[in-house]
């Protein structure tokens, strides 16, 4: 293997355990084993003191000083701070997650030489904050983050060429209806993948960022608390070395249960001894709630997309939890047929990874690039406003959730009162109809409108979301010739200026538990600038719209039109 191609490589960047993986020579990836020797590192992180600790070591640190020890930041990103804080401090979720990539590269150093840049993955269902956040802890581990890939994407282009069904060149040998059916420890996501050609396009994505193999831990926890409760009296769940205790004692029972019908679980807490027996009977039926909740976002995904499980070719299993048997008998009783588990479900998504980080270094050396990936977003994308009949807020839809990216939308808009001064259009990703738990990505604002502008003066609001993930939102008043453009790449996170100051301590060696760079605003994301020429504006006027709004053929980049009122 060449110089250039040993210095890429794919990262599953995991809730639980991550792993990295590189081409060989043949152009078949491979996982790189890590210091300790092991296929997969646990995203844990211990703060010794002045030192940082990844891996193994931290998850035994975590029995002993759980106050210590950071896990499952995965499920953090995209907001501000962690919610655990260390020593009095709480760190940046991207901190920790570039703690993690940082032992990842240097553990791929250790065979391949020099490492530079890396293409990682995150859950198809991840929103916007949350993949800057993503690239923000590469560049702090000391990554060019290439790209960021859907996992269910990389996995699908992992089983495709080891499978055969995909040839070398990443080329479908026939066209492929996949659907891919990720658990891992901490996300769960399901993606439907059309595979015609050199083409990987996701014809839908659903999933849950809060549901994976630790919850099925949680509730052998609570299994072995609630015994051990009505033996002894007290709750070693109010422990957090106990629980600690309780959570490695969980994982290993359920691993047990993969390949045996039933599991004694041992505890010693304050003395006193306890031991139950767990089938794996009982264990099914405590977890069937959360297995029905994976199986109704995949019906809701195939009603989506108007398809049924007789429409696919392929039903992929990805992430450790899938080996759980509950898993897959449950996805063959729908299917109808076997699944398909022809690779290790821990390693696929890195090995994909590697594989497309290795398609974009061959294409930025060819005119062509071999492999053509397109994805749909993962949330809506709309404005927030104030519905004129009610006086509360509202949401209005542009591009919906699971357009094929590139795509374009437009709506008509119009003032809602005579001279009228300023706009601003809120642009939020996610959230229900009344912009309940919707994420702020920016706004667009036109200020000083001319004065005794008529109501109803009409609004055309515009944007573009492109397949790298940039938005681009466009407001004008056509009658006037004034508009407003700005453009919103994941407007969300830390600064560059904290950013810089993090990097720089990490790269250092310095404590990350000192003084702190300066955090992210708690607030959400900056404002996008206007493009109108400075100087003092009026308070911008809310939204107010009422009106029907008609989607475009998918085929073609989505228009939406509406008539609204701000």
């Amino acid at each position: 293997m060449s110089s250039q191609q040993a210095s890429v490589i794919g990262i599953d960047l995991g809730t639980t355990f991550s792993v990295v993986a590189c081409l060989e020579g043949g152009g078949r990836p491979q996982t790189i084993l890590n210091a300790e020797g092991d296929l997969s590192t646990p995203s844990a992180v211990y703060f010794e003191q002045d030192q940082v600790v990844v891996g193994k070591e931290a998850v035994k640190a975590a029995v002993y000083e759980p106050e210590s020890v950071l896990q499952h930041v995965k499920r953090e990103m995209g907001k501000p701070l962690c919610d655990k804080p260390i020593r009095g401090t709480r760190l940046p979720p991207e901190v920790v997650q570039g703690a993690i990539l940082r032992k990842l590269r240097e553990d791929a150093e250790h065979r391949l030489g020099a490492v530079q840049e890396a293409v990682i993955t995150v859950p198809a269902f991840f929103n916007e904050p949350r993949r800057k956040a993503t690239m923000d802890a590469g560049r702090l581990a000391g990554l060019r983050v290439l790209d960021i890939i859907n996992e269910p994407t990389a996995a699908a282009i992992a089983y495709g060429v080891q499978a055969g069904f995909v040839s070398a060149t990443g080329e479908a040998r026939q066209a492929e209806k996949i659907l891919v059916y990720d658990l891992g420890g901490g996300t769960f996501d399901v993606t439907l993948m059309q595979l015609d050609g050199c083409q990987y396009t996701a014809v839908a994505t659903d999933g849950d960022v809060q549901l994976g193999g630790i919850d099925w831990d949680r509730r052998i926890v609570d299994f072995v608390a609630d015994y051990y409760q009505e033996q002894h009296g007290s709750d070693p769940r109010k422990d957090p070395v106990a629980l600690q205790m309780l959570l490695q004692e969980a994982e290993d029972a359920k691993r047990a249960l993969s390949n045996r019908t039933s599991v004694t679980v041992r505890f010693a807490y304050q003395g006193k001894r306890s031991q139950v027996t767990l089938t794996r009977e009982e264990f099914e039926a405590l977890t069937s709630d959360l297995l029905q909740r994976t199986m109704f976002t995949v019906e809701r995904l195939l009603r989506t997309a108007r398809l049924r499980f007789d429409d696919l070719t392929r039903l992929l299993l990805v992430g450790g939890s899938t080996r759980m048997p509950m898993v897959q008998q449950v996805l063959e009783d729908a299917f109808g047929r076997n699944v398909d588990r022809s690779l290790s479900p821990d390693e696929a998504v890195a090995h994909g990874a590697a594989l497309y980080a290795g398609f974009l270094r061959q294409g930025s050396r060819t005119t062509d690039r071999s492999l053509v990936v397109k994805n749909v977003n993962s949330h809506d994308l709309g404005v927030l406003g104030i519905e004129k009949a009610t006086g509360m807020k509202r949401r209005r839809i542009m591009i919906p959730r699971n357009t094929i990216l590139p795509a374009r939308s437009k709506s008509s808009f119009v003032t809602h009162r005579a001279n009228q001064r300023s706009i601003a259009v809120h642009v939020v990703e996610g959230g229900d109809d009344s912009g309940k738990n919707a994420t702020p990505i920016g706004k667009c604002l036109i200020s000083d409108l001319p004065p005794k502008l008529p109501a109803k003066t009409p609004v055309m609001v515009q944007f573009y979301y492109a397949a790298n993930g940039r938005l681009s939102v466009k407001a004008s008043l056509p009658n006037t010739g004034i508009e407003s453009s700005a453009t919103v790449e994941r407007a969300s996170g830390m600064s560059d200026q904290a950013l810089l100051e993090w990097e720089q301590r990490m790269a250092t060696g310095q404590s990350l538990l000192g003084t702190a760079a300066a955090p992210p605003p708690t607030g959400g994301p900056p404002p996008l600038p206007p493009a109108s020429p400075a100087g003092a504006a009026a308070p911008a006027e809310t939204f107010e719209f009422e009106g029907p709004h008609i989607f475009e053929d998918e085929e073609q980049d989505s228009e939406v039109f509406s008539d609204l009122e701000f």
